[in-house]
């Protein structure tokens, strides 16, 4: 193997849901972010925080879906296995979810912090973190399948470009009950079932030390921010498309046709820099099955698409989901 991936970034670069964001182009979104994300992971990560849930509405009230945790938890047991100190965060709809993940990969040293859903509470969870956990010694922070907030007309005029913000077509095609806020990808507003953990990355954009990374695979999750407004929107459906674009961003955003795909992609780049590919080893076919069972089982969690409590991921069975990461531990020289 050579020390480039950027074969793993055209792995990942699917569309099984057509979502318009990660197909192949000429002009592929955020190029090259997946090597420098782990290039930076493999050399300097000392403490990190993973953040993931992405909270569906039922009627029983909102669950965790099934893309996000998967690829948060082998994130975290691939880090911790580096050296570094790593945190697991959410929010309380999420919690579960990612407990389950947690105890199948027997992460015990790696806490799972879960934030109330209400402004006024979370600020504060969200603070002690800053204060109590990390202090200054924060490397990395990183969003999987994260629902962020949507743009409003001063996030859109302070992205940097080269012409004028393109304003009057934002105002024509977002309403002002659908900015600022958070969306699932039809467009429903979960504002009160997902807390402000954005704030997090806001406040590590301010902390020269702490590199950022989104992994995406909608246009509604933190890290979009990294691309303008019309860029994002021009390849999502109208009418909702636009209304969804994330407004936060981060130092390095990986998309990919699912979420997990990003994950399992940073996962593997990261062994590869670090020259231990030892690392995704023990990440079989089995052992990926029975994680999703596992979360469906105990978490609980749902798929986010069907809303089904069954172990797929974004509508896609697992047999075809599971078929990047039989082709990454190929690449790489793995059995499956």
């Amino acid at each position: 193997m050579t020390d480039s991936v950027d074969w793993l970034e055209g792995l990942i670069r699917r569309d099984p849901a057509r979502r318009g964001l990660a197909g192949h182009e000429q002009s592929p979104l955020c190029a090259g972010h997946l090597g420098a994300a782990a290039h930076d992971l493999a050399d300097r990560a000392a403490v990190v925080g993973i953040v993931t849930g992405f909270a569906v509405p039922l009627d029983e009230g909102p669950v965790a879906e099934t893309d996000g945790p998967p690829g948060a938890v082998m994130l975290a047991e691939i880090f911790s296995r580096l050296g570094a100190r790593v945190w697991l965060i959410t929010d309380d709809p999420c919690r579960g979810a990612l407990e389950a993940g947690r105890n199948f990969t027997g992460l015990s040293d790696v806490p799972v912090i879960s934030c109330p859903v209400d402004p006024d509470d979370a600020t504060p969870c969200l603070d002690r973190l800053w204060t109590d956990e990390w202090g200054e010694s924060l490397t990395h922070l990183i969003a999987i399948e994260r629902i962020g907030p949507s743009h409003t007309p001063r996030s859109l005029a302070a992205q940097p470009r080269s012409g004028p913000a393109p304003l009057k077509e934002f105002e024509r095609l977002v309403p002002p009950e659908d900015r600022d806020r958070h969306h699932t990808m039809r467009g429903e507003i979960m504002d009160a079932s997902t807390a402000p953990l954005h704030q997090l990355f806001d406040e590590a954009d301010r902390r020269e030390a702490v590199r950022t990374v989104g992994i995406c695979d909608g246009g509604n999750e933190l890290g979009m921010g990294t691309l303008l407004w019309e860029d994002v929107s021009r390849r999502l459906p109208e009418p909702i498309g636009p209304r969804i674009v994330c407004r936060t961003r981060t130092d390095w955003t990986i998309i990919g046709g699912t979420s997990n795909w990003g994950g399992f992609a940073l996962a593997a780049a990261t062994a590869l820099k670090a020259g231990r590919i030892d690392l995704i080893d023990s990440w079989t076919v089995e052992r990926m099955s029975n994680l999703l069972e596992d979360l469906v089982a105990h978490g609980p969690a749902v798929d986010g698409c069907t809303r089904r409590h069954e172990a797929t991921v974004d509508g896609l069975p697992f047999e075809t989901f599971i078929q990047l990461w039989v082709e990454i531990r190929h690449r790489v020289g793995l059995e499956s």
